[in-house]
């Protein structure tokens, strides 16, 4: 069970695939470790040996499942796609985890995917009406399910397909008997990049993992193309109609990995300079900034190094505590964040403090934290967030809370403030969040991102979605 007091997105997904290299599964672990941070419920590896499909899923961390011999012989071959995963669609079951894996007419199919599909009810409902069996809850086996039904011949045709069936965010890496995939969605909402190790080609979620490997990042996949890639080298498919890219804007502010490049720059820069913007549009009168750690840390350097005032990690983290955690009684239950973060005393006694976070979903760690500040002897206790006041969920890869929960969506700056118990409380503006991006914001209609969680503008249709969580 999920500690109820998260005050955070959960994270997303994480995909990895290698072609053509000796020990893929031990590369592909180790790509997977890296991207830990995009999924914590469980992981998994599928490898082809050239004749046969091995596949071993766990709940659990990648460092406490795929850490000895035994596990990794059982993933023999020179090419392997793997996944570590937050549940969004689907639940928190040991059958949903991927990759998934399905023997078709024309051979082997495992499919690793992040992302969301928004058609899942209706396209589900079809498909079982018509015949199909589903093994799991999970949106990925849609997919799975739409392969296998095309009447095309070849396994891309049939891909593509399926692929014009769905609606929704997804980068996926697929594995064939002959073919490792990467796939983006048209508007490219969720990440995929290409490396090269050593003449053996990479999928990845972020560059951290072909860092890991020590691969070299070639280019990001592009929205709405298809990768193939085979003895033969890589191929470029490009079957949807060309549309303008929405790359999903929390990658920068919160989910991808501080030393992953996006843009040519690392995620580190963008925060910092998120904070480097937070610190011009207000002007606060305080002794020492201190982030919230971690996802606090990158934007409190650019707040303390703009503003000129003192940087102190005045909140310590504690990266022992699972996120598993159960707490098993009410009369327990404020010890929460205390299990998480504790205050070092000397940083903030007798002080202004500015606390800087890189967003706030429900307030509940939050208004914690603040009385923790204050409980340390802190004069003043202002509350700064490097991004815009999320107003809408996520319904293409991240879970998020309903609109009656997310703070923001519910009540003003003055309620939210009075919530948390800060003297004050300041958002970053969309305009500055942009300007920290290194980009403009083009119009209402075609923003440079997707930055729905902001404004409500969803690119990819989610009505149905949201008529079902009415």
């Amino acid at each position: 069970m999920y500690c109820k007091i998260s005050d955070k997105f959960k994270e997303e997904c994480g995909v990895f695939g290698i072609y053509g290299t000796e020990e893929a599964s031990v590369l592909t672990t180790l790509g997977l470790h890296s991207l830990q941070h995009r999924g914590q419920e469980g992981a998994g590896i599928v490898s082809f040996d050239g004749k046969t499909f091995h596949s071993v899923r766990k709940q659990g961390l990648v460092g406490d499942n795929f850490n000895n011999k035994n596990i990794l012989s059982q993933l023999p071959g020179k090419t392997a796609i793997g996944h570590v995963r937050y549940s969004t669609t689907g639940e928190s079951k040991p059958e949903n985890l991927q990759p998934l894996f399905a023997n078709l007419a024309i051979g082997g199919f495992a499919c690793a995917h992040n992302g969301n599909l928004t058609n899942t009810y209706s396209t589900k409902k079809y498909l079982v009406e018509s015949g199909s069996i589903f093994q799991t809850s999970s949106d990925t086996e849609i997919i799975l399910q739409l392969v296998a039904r095309s009447q095309k011949k070849k396994i891309i045709d049939k891909l593509i397909d399926a692929l014009h069936q769905i609606k929704g965010a997804y980068s996926l890496v697929i594995l064939t008997n002959k073919k490792l995939i990467g796939v983006k969605d048209p508007f490219g909402i969720r990440p995929l990049v290409l490396g090269d190790k050593n003449g053996s080609p990479v999928l990845a979620s972020e560059t951290c993992a072909l860092d890991m490997i020590g691969a070299k990042y070639i280019r990001d996949i592009e929205n709405g193309e298809i990768i193939v890639i085979t003895e033969n080298g890589i191929e470029s498919i490009k079957p949807f109609k060309k549309i303008a890219e929405r790359p999903c804007i929390f990658e920068r502010i919160y989910f991808a990995s501080p030393d992953s490049i996006i843009g040519n720059k690392t995620v580190y820069t963008y925060r910092k300079a998120l904070g480097e913007q937070l610190a011009i549009e207000n002007n606060i009168v305080a002794d020492v900034v201190v982030p919230i750690p971690d996802s606090g840390v990158s934007a409190a350097i650019g707040f303390s190094q703009k503003s000129k005032i003192p940087f102190e990690l005045g909140i310590i983290r504690s990266h022992y505590v699972g996120r598993t955690f159960i707490e098993p009684s009410q009369n327990i239950r404020q010890f929460g964040v205390k299990l998480k973060h504790s205050v070092n005393r000397s940083c903030i006694k007798n002080k202004k403090v500015i606390l800087i976070d890189d967003s706030i979903v429900r307030g509940t760690t939050a208004s914690k934290i603040v009385k923790m500040v204050y409980e340390a002897g802190a004069k003043e206790v202002h509350l700064g967030i490097s991004c815009p006041p999320i107003l809408h969920p996520d319904f293409y890869g991240i879970d998020t809370p309903s609109y009656n929960q997310l703070i923001a969506s519910k009540s003003n700056l003055k309620e939210i403030t009075k919530m948390v118990g800060a003297k004050s409380l300041f958002f970053l503006s969309l305009a500055g969040t942009y300007k920290a991006m290194g980009c403009k914001r083009r119009n209402s209609k075609r923003p440079q991102f997707t930055d729905h969680c902001f404004t409500g503008e969803y690119p990819i249709d989610v009505t149905e979605i949201l008529k079902l969580n009415r």
